[in-house]
């Protein structure tokens, strides 16, 4: 057990750019691999492990299309995928291996274009969970013999994963860091099988990367067995200017209890983890299904999600809203996305529905994008779990790992480590600033975040925006903050 008031005084250290190396305890290796890296001390183990590990992330592997793993996370842009790296890439180099079919407009086409490349997008290819379905606006099942589907994603940046663990592409479909680096392998490479000795030492080099030694820090305290609850927030010991101290204040308020903890990516409130588990169940129809409540009137029913760190905060409503017209704030409103509508079963045989989503809006003029919901007979509104009428899904999310209803358009909770070099943001690229993204969670999100506390008392900072739950100051403040992390 590390005394605590060493954890201090290290967090502190860490904080102030005092010490710049906490490296985390090798892994156990099988004894097939007992051999594979020098044994004369773990730190030489670790290093050799470490800077072969970076070697090959950095060069293909036989039998690919050339695409390396840097090709993507790229190491000079904090390993993510930055629209302008692409695009520069494309003006003096058109036939780099980033240029491949698989990510064209349209794999097929005589000539290929590459609009979703640059705005930072891949092509994803996933398969449909046993017990789902793809329906068109009929509810006839238009489901691919391959039983595939595509969307499009950003390219998360790899740094502090030794802090977050391999949720890949956000949905959290590989358990370890050696799976996802095959999974991409396999898909973006179009490569084969790696020997798992390679596989490990690039998730090794992937563990020993991070945005800043505060990450470091968290990720070496982790390694030994520290308790999360018990491993300070090195930001904590930071030096800050006044307004970057108004702005911690603004960060704890609104962003700390969902990128909470020591790794600034977990729900660490009590209130807020019991909201985030929550999500409304829905008739076979995909309408929520409502309870009459005594003097409430009709309320949703809630199913409870197995993981609240992998939620829907709305993200997948607002990319269907930029995709026809409605939000155009949003930065990747210039391509097409897919439009998907989904069946859920209840197993594997595909005999009983379970549910269909998104469900056929049923508005109150009976226009297709009329913002405003019919009402049944008890006077509920005609909604799907989005709460808006929404014609189709961009990208299902995590359902599409576990065919769970429960988890359509939920992704995993970034780390916000680090985040003032990522930009844009989102699963699908959505955001093109962090001032847009803290405009629209102060409009759209905070306020309607009932543990939060934080009402839209703020009057609106566009002629044509809503209240706010922040003041500009109040923004202004947070943004450079979030610039320290």
């Amino acid at each position: 057990m590390v005394p605590m008031r060493l954890i201090a005084r290290l967090a502190s250290a860490f904080a102030l750019g005092g010490l710049t190396q906490c490296t985390p305890s090798s892994p156990v290796e099988d004894p097939a691999s007992a051999t594979e890296a020098p044994t004369n001390t773990e730190a030489q183990a670790l290093h050799g492990h470490t800077s072969t590990g970076k070697a090959l992330f950095s060069q293909a592997f036989p039998n690919t299309n050339g695409r390396t793993c840097a090709t993507c996370h790229v190491l000079e842009d904090s390993t993510a995928l930055l629209p302008e790296h692409v695009q520069a890439r494309f003006a003096s180099h058109p036939d780099d291996v980033l240029f491949n079919r698989i990510d064209a407009d349209d794999p097929g086409a005589a000539v290929p274009t590459y609009e979703h490349l640059k705005k930072g997008l891949v092509r994803v290819v996933l398969s449909l969970p046993a017990n789902m379905d793809v329906i068109d606006t009929q509810g006839q099942v238009i489901t691919s013999p391959d039983r595939k589907i595509s969307v499009w994603r950003g390219v998360p940046s790899i740094q502090d994963i030794a802090l977050t663990g391999p949720l890949f592409q956000l949905d959290g479909r590989e358990t370890n860091l050696e799976d996802q680096a095959q999974s991409a392998i396999s898909s973006h490479s179009e490569g084969g099988l790696v020997p798992r000795a390679q596989l490990r030492q690039v998730a090794e080099f992937q563990r020993g990367e991070f945005t800043s030694g505060r990450a470091r820090f968290v990720a070496g305290l982790m390694a030994h067995g520290v308790p999360a609850a018990q491993i300070p927030l090195p930001e904590d010991f930071m030096w800050l200017t006044p307004a970057e101290r108004r702005g911690r204040e603004v960060f704890k308020a609104g962003c700390e209890p969902c990128h909470g903890g020591p790794t600034l990516s977990r729900i660490v409130a009590p209130a807020m983890r019991e909201n985030a588990a929550q999500f409304p169940v829905t008739k076979p129809d995909g309408n929520v299904l409502y309870t009459l409540v005594p003097g409430a009137g009709p309320q949703p029913v809630q199913g409870v999600r197995s993981t609240p760190d992998i939620l829907n905060v709305g993200f997948g409503a607002f990319s269907y809203l930029g995709q026809i017209g409605q939000f155009p704030v949003l930065y990747n409103t210039t391509v097409e996305l897919p439009r998907y509508r989904f069946r859920f079963y209840t197993d594997g045989t595909r005999q009983q529905r379970m549910t269909d989503l998104p469900p056929i809006p049923v508005t109150a003029s009976g226009a297709p994008y009329d913002p405003i919901p019919a009402v049944d007979e008890s006077g509920a509104p005609i909604l799907g779990p989005n709460l808006l009428p929404q014609w189709f899904s961009t990208d299902p999310g995590r359902a599409l790992i576990t065919g769970d209803p429960l988890d359509f358009e939920a992704f995993d909770i970034p780390t916000l480590r680090g985040i003032a070099r990522t930009a844009p943001y989102y699963h699908d690229n959505s955001m093109a600033t962090l001032k847009d993204v803290v405009d629209v969670y102060s409009q759209f999100i905070l306020p309607v975040t009932a543990p939060l506390n934080l009402p839209p008392v703020h009057p609106p900072e566009t002629p044509n925006g809503l209240p706010e739950s922040f003041s500009p100051a109040q923004k202004q403040d947070l943004l450079l903050f979030l610039d320290r992390l």
